[in-house]
């Protein structure tokens, strides 16, 4: 298989495993709901996702079709956002899943979309200039310093999340179409917080934090030279590691589907979530999803506890109550949590 991507290889990078695991996760099962990387500058947090396309298994879609449309599932499809006869005619194509970047300063018409400006002039004629959110359908959608992100934006982005469908009403315009993506923010919390509403809206969170290991330091330097010095021969080097971690990944995919969580495991992932205070459901909802791809990946035929234990920090630390007379970070205090209940389980 050739190399697919100029960028540095996601198998090439040294450390950040709690990221890298969530991303895979994120991969096996979509709906997961999302991942958010928090920590300091020029750790590869924006590496790592970007790194993260050359990874994905391609895509089917309809040629042509601005939405990403899958062959399969036209009739899912409202009439504004389906293919024409000749499209849907056209034999499909296989694409890289999309990787779309949301910078920080765009218009709400180029996320949303708006009208045709060169059509409306030259035509006459009323036109759909797709968005970001069209051209990230079925793939991810990526807003590095995401804390920083305007108010009226991330309303935008919690209304399609939560719908899977972009509603544009505007400029004589009036369609949907389908945006069902994969969220990933980046930033670093000492610049401002997310708006909880958005943090609730991420299936798994992580803390990227500096390595304080010499030989790891040494390491990310030698390989970050190694990439600018020749690219392609970077990438050609870790090629092999890339497709067996793609292969991985799809047979995890595959096996998702017919793993399920007995009673045992369900009651063990209720009394964490109660022993951590957590409010609602969704923090059940989003481990019992997280252990099932732990497990798929893994290669296992069921879910296991030590996949929960694994997770879990990831899963659970954005949705911790604050308590102003602790100063531990809220994985430390998920951690704590986990060995108290495995500690009684063991002993039982």
């Amino acid at each position: 298989m050739p190399v697919r991507s100029k960028s540095f290889p996601f198998v090439a990078i040294v450390g950040q495993d709690a990221l890298k695991k969530a991303l895979v996760l994120s991969v096996v099962d979509p709906s997961l709901g999302g991942v958010l990387a928090l920590g300091d500058r020029g750790t590869g947090k924006t590496t790592a996702v970007r790194a993260l396309a050359a990874v994905l298994p391609d895509i089917q879609v309809v040629p042509g079709c601005p939405y990403n449309s899958d062959p399969s599932a036209l009739d899912e499809l409202s009439k504004e956002c389906a293919p024409t006869p000749a499209q849907k005619k056209a034999k499909p194509i296989k694409v890289p899943v999309p990787v779309v970047d949301l910078p920080l300063g765009a218009t709400e018409d180029r996320v949303l979309g708006s009208l045709d400006i060169e059509k409306a002039l030259i035509d006459g004629e009323k036109s759909f200039e797709p968005g970001l959110l069209a051209k990230a359908n079925r793939g991810y959608l990526y807003i590095d310093e995401i804390n920083l992100l305007e108010d009226h934006l991330v309303d935008v982005l919690l209304d399609v999340a939560a719908s899977g469908w972009n509603i544009v009403e505007r400029e004589g315009l009036s369609l949907r179409h389908p945006a069902k993506f994969v969220l990933v923010g980046s930033g670093n919390p000492e610049e401002g917080e997310l708006r909880p509403q958005l943090l609730d809206r991420f299936g798994l969170s992580v803390d990227v934090e500096t390595p304080r290991d010499i030989a790891q330091r040494v390491e990310v330097i030698k390989r970050r030279e190694a990439f600018e010095a020749d690219p392609a021969a970077f990438n050609k080097k870790w090629q092999r590691q890339t497709s067996k971690l793609r292969t991985k990944i799809l047979a995890a995919k595959e096996r998702l589907a017919s793993i399920a969580p007995d009673d045992d495991i369900l009651a063990l992932i209720a009394q964490i979530c109660i022993a951590l205070g957590t409010d609602g459901l969704r923090g059940e909802l989003t481990l019992i999803k997280a252990a099932r791809a732990e497990a798929a990946f893994a290669g296992d035929a069921k879910i296991h506890p030590h996949h929960v234990r694994a997770v879990a920090p990831m899963a659970l630390g954005h949705r911790l109550r604050r308590d102003p007379l602790d100063d531990a970070r809220a994985v430390v205090r998920v951690e704590k949590v986990l060995e108290d209940i495995f500690v009684t389980r063991s002993v039982a």
